[in-house]
Order: structure tokens, then C-alpha cells, then sequence
């Protein structure tokens, strides 16, 4: 039994302390407000954080939590030490170099080693991305 080993009740608690911790830094939030926009409660967020828990979080809450922060819910599932949120299957990860592009971009997103600004910068590119108008070929 190796001791470098991570419990999933302790990799969620690191999960849920990095997106408390942008949300602060980002948005101004409190966990009461963080609570509010999540439609987590403030005690579970803090069970969360402690990493008081048996059974798994419940997944509508670990994504209605993840959505709220912008947060990939991929991350929250790997934290997790689960393979996949969904119940479909996923499709094979090296589909296309845009797939191993995005997957790229969620690593960094969930890394703790990536500092909370570079986070924001991009999260800002992708927001920007997502909602500029398409051009019409020709």
C-alpha cells in the first residue's frame, strides 16, 4: 500500500478547494455565494472540502457545481476517481487532433500547478470563441 496513493474523498477536497479558490479570486465569491449559484448547499460544499463523505457526491450537484464555475465537470469525475460522468460511452479519445487539442485545455484547466489568471485568460479565449459570429464561407 503505497502512501503516495490519493484517496478520491481527498483528490475531490483539492478539486473543490482550487474552485472555491478561483471563484474567489475570479468573481468575489463566498462560499455563501458560491452556495447560491451552484444550488450546492453550503454544508455539503464544506463535507466536500473536508472530504467527509461515503458515497459519491451526487453527480447533478457535482455538475450543476462545475457548470456554475465554468469548471470542466471531466475534472470533477477524474477528482472523482471516475472514468466518466455520462452514462453513454465516450468516443475514442484520439478521434482528431482538435479532440487531443481540447483534452489538452481541460488538463490545464484542471492542473493545480496552472496559475488561476492563466485559467481565467482561458476561459475568457474559449467564452469569446464559442459566442463570436461565423463568418460565411465564399
Amino acid at each position: 500500500m503505497g502512501s503516495a496513493e490519493v484517496s478520491p474523498q481527498m483528490a475531490f477536497a483539492r478539486f473543490v478547494r482550487r474552485a472555491i479558490d478561483d471563484a474567489r479570486e475570479e468573481r468575489g465569491w463566498t462560499v455563501s455565494d458560491l452556495a447560491a449559484h451552484t444550488g450546492v448547499g453550503r454544508s455539503t460544499v464544506f463535507r466536500w472540502l473536508a472530504g467527509d463523505w461515503q458515497d459519491y457526491p451526487e453527480l447533478a450537484k457535482v455538475r450543476g457545481f462545475c457548470a456554475a464555475l465554468d469548471v470542466p465537470v471531466a475534472a470533477a469525475f477524474r477528482a472523482l476517481g471516475l472514468p466518466d460522468g455520462s452514462p453513454t460511452a465516450r468516443r475514442v479519445p484520439d478521434d482528431s487532433p482538435v479532440e487531443a487539442d481540447v483534452r489538452v485545455i481541460l488538463d490545464r484547466l484542471a492542473d493545480p500547478a496552472v496559475p488561476a489568471d492563466e485559467k481565467h485568460q482561458i476561459r475568457d479565449l474559449l467564452r469569446y470563441l464559442a459566442h463570436r459570429p461565423t463568418r460565411q464561407a465564399g
